[in-house]
């Protein structure tokens, strides 16, 4: 069974649709039973970093996912969901995150080029990390696959936990890794069936 976490910040119908699409048994919760029982668990999230990182605290949810995580069950964060697995963001002010990935969530408008629109919404090629095992959570993936983003931040200073980047006129991070941890900056729900395979993969580990 796969626990998304509920609370209350995320797009959790599209992406449980997604889910029973390849087969999975879901549950979207916000109790910590549910999610220590669970096999793996999905940190959603979308908005702001520090309304978003209030409300996990506020919850509880913060300490059950930490718990999970450093017992070393898989945990993928989405969108916001992995901008939250930093250690901190600079969005609105400098809000602590879970500090399950190092590095920092920055603006991405003073790194791409004038011109180009922020928010980063769209269809953009995934690239793969060159003389570096590709992750397996893109088993089912090949260099240039494209994945659909939404997003005016992203991770910076992420070193080898970047498993995969996108071009707007920079590379961005759009996916990183640590151990049983994964982020996907992208939203693979709304990615098709590359979404769907990197979903797959997930579900495998």
């Amino acid at each position: 069974m796969l626990a998304i976490v509920d609370y209350g910040v995320g797009n959790l119908f599209s992406l449980g649709c997604s889910l029973k699409a390849i087969g999975e048994e879901v549950a979207v919760t916000g109790d910590e039973a549910v999610l220590a029982a669970a096999d793996r668990i999905i940190l959603p999230g979308v908005g702001a970093f520090g309304d978003a990182a209030n409300a996990l605290r506020a919850s509880g949810l913060d300490r059950a996912v930490l718990r999970q995580a450093e017992a070393g069950k898989p945990l993928l964060g989405i969108c916001l969901g992995m901008q939250l697995l930093f250690d901190y963001s600079t969005e609105y002010g400098h809000h602590h995150g879970l500090g399950l990935i190092p590095g920092s969530v920055q603006p991405i408008r003073p790194v791409v080029p004038e011109g180009y629109k922020v928010p980063h919404i769209g269809w953009n090629a995934l690239h793969f990390p060159a003389r570096r095992p590709v992750s397996p959570l893109f088993r089912y993936l090949h260099e240039g696959d494209c994945v659909y983003f939404v997003h005016s931040y992203a991770g910076t200073d992420c070193g080898k936990s970047t498993i995969a980047t996108a071009e707007y006129g920079p590379e961005l991070t759009a996916a990183v890794a640590k151990d049983n941890v994964y982020g996907a900056q992208f939203h693979p729900e709304k990615s098709g069936q590359v979404g769907l395979n990197i979903l797959k993969a997930f579900c495998e580990l």
